[in-house]
């Protein structure tokens, strides 16, 4: 396989290579990852865990003073350069936290044990993270992610490059994200450790819950080669009845459907429980599923897995408590009846033991229930739009802006002044580069790419009215100049 460049023209690769990362993604889609090199004896464990660590800073206006000429810096550069403010002293913990899955991993794979974690990303902090000159770390990632030696303990999770959340990001702009992480993925890890990756982690796990939205949401995840995603317990429904799923630690099949009668659907995996770090932090999930045993699905037995996912840098649990915990976990759990395992190599031990996604109960993101009661796929979007409309006025509970760990917080409402210039950015990124077909390749097509994707990173709405809208608008004013002055 060639190799993607990771820079060019000074830029983080995020596109004009979508063929050729299609290609490999489906050269590998049927092949198995993690089953051959597993060395977990399947048949007779009675549960299994899983946990991942979600990863992420953005980039921001703040390279100096004067906000419209400030170079685009990783907010964790100037933490590190501003450590007199707030709680910026966390920097350099901060860093270490991002470079110590590789420490880790080796140390207790040298041990003889297995240990498993599942790793997120986002593009911004990657390319922060080059940026900084942070090349150590990059190299103890690359090592634990395609060394022979330890590449069964690592799995990689795909992720929207500029940590957009799903349910308020154009979907033509999510498909962008989607694809150019895979991009800068390739550019830093190589194609073989790209065609590794099978699930998807979506930013704050945010999962629209507006049909067309959820549709285009998972056909894009599809379409980009992912065979599952992460979903939060209570962005999710069972569709009889609408409650949340009976069986959470089995895996589900996430079924979404169009106003127009189109269907997609993804294996998905269920995180339990809220967003405490500490629930991570303390390894609840090891815990958690010692108290499971194996449970019979359409006439076999199967183990339960405990899913969870935590901010793997944020929070005083996280940066001190966390690692002898997982060390003294890890070396508990290897060679148990209750053992470490990521979600794939988990389901693909689940195929191999005659289990197909059929056989997983059926969700869809919540709320639906409610919208198909009252109209039937194929009626179309107006329709659609009445119903969403009509529920809306008798049901103070019912909306559609998704659902995410952050439930009481709204990613539409009160955001007004940084929805409107992302937007209009959109829509002038569509009008002068998607509509004319513009080639991807082109480096104003990358440089405009670069901007708008930066430009919806959720952190410019996560922290409400102030600098960080003013962080989110300035990007989005020179996304449009851009546009303007190059095409």
């Amino acid at each position: 396989m060639s190799q993607l460049p990771e820079y060019i023209d000074g830029l983080p690769n995020i596109c004009g290579s979508e063929q050729e990362i299609a290609r490999v993604i489906a050269q590998n889609r049927d092949k198995t990852v993690f089953l051959a090199e597993s060395r977990i004896d399947f048949a007779h464990i009675k549960s299994a865990y899983a946990i991942a660590l979600h990863m992420h800073q953005p980039l921001i206006p703040a390279g100096s003073d004067d906000l419209r000429n400030a170079e685009i810096i990783s907010n964790l550069q100037y933490m590190m350069e501003h450590q007199n403010m707030g709680d910026n002293y966390n920097a350099s913990v901060f860093s270490w936290c991002y470079r110590r899955m590789g420490e880790f991993i080796p140390q207790l794979a040298n041990e003889g044990k297995e240990p498993r974690v599942m790793l997120e990303y986002s593009g911004t902090l990657l390319h922060g993270l080059r940026k900084m000159g942070q090349n150590e770390t990059l190299d103890s990632l690359k090592n634990i992610t395609c060394n022979p030696g330890y590449r069964r303990c690592v799995e990689w999770l795909g992720a929207p490059w500029g940590h957009a959340v799903a349910p308020s990001t154009p979907v033509q702009d999510y498909r962008l994200h989607v694809r150019a992480w895979q991009h800068h993925f390739a550019g830093i890890f190589g194609f073989e450790a790209l065609a590794r990756i099978r699930g998807f982690s979506p930013s704050e796990m945010a999962l629209p819950n507006h049909p067309d939205v959820a549709y285009e949401f998972v056909k894009t995840l599809k379409d980009c080669g992912y065979h599952w995603v992460l979903v939060q317990e209570h962005s999710v429904e069972q569709p009889l009845d609408g409650q949340h799923p009976r069986q959470p630690h089995l895996p589900h099949l996430l079924t979404c459907t169009h106003s127009k009668g189109l269907t997609a659907s993804i294996v998905a995996i269920i995180k339990t429980q809220g967003s405490d770090t500490k629930l991570v932090a303390q390894m609840q999930p090891c815990y958690e599923a010692r108290s499971l045993s194996r449970k019979t699905l359409h006439g076999r037995e199967l183990p339960l897995l405990v899913t969870q996912i935590a901010d793997g840098e944020n929070g005083g649990v996280m940066m001190n408590e966390f690692p002898p915990k997982f060390m003294d976990t890890m070396r508990e759990s290897s060679g148990s009846d209750t053992p470490a395992l990521n979600a794939t190599e988990y389901l693909e031990h689940l195929y191999n033991a005659g289990f197909k996604e059929q056989d997983f109960p059926v969700v869809q993101p919540k709320f639906q229930k409610a919208i198909w009661e009252r109209m039937q796929p194929g009626d179309g979007p107006d329709k659609l739009a009445a119903v969403i409309a009509e529920i809306g006025r008798t049901d103070h509970r019912f909306h559609m802006e998704g659902g995410s760990w952050t439930n009481d917080l709204s990613w539409v409402k009160g955001y007004e002044t940084v929805l409107k210039p992302m937007d209009e950015a959109s829509a002038h990124f569509y009008e002068k580069l998607i509509k004319p077909g513009i080639p991807s390749s082109d480096p104003g097509y990358r440089n405009a790419l670069f901007h708008l994707l930066t430009s919806q990173t959720s952190c410019f709405r996560y922290w409400g009215e102030g600098q960080w809208t003013d962080y989110g608008r300035e990007i989005c004013r020179r996304t449009e100049q851009i546009l303007s002055h190059d095409f």
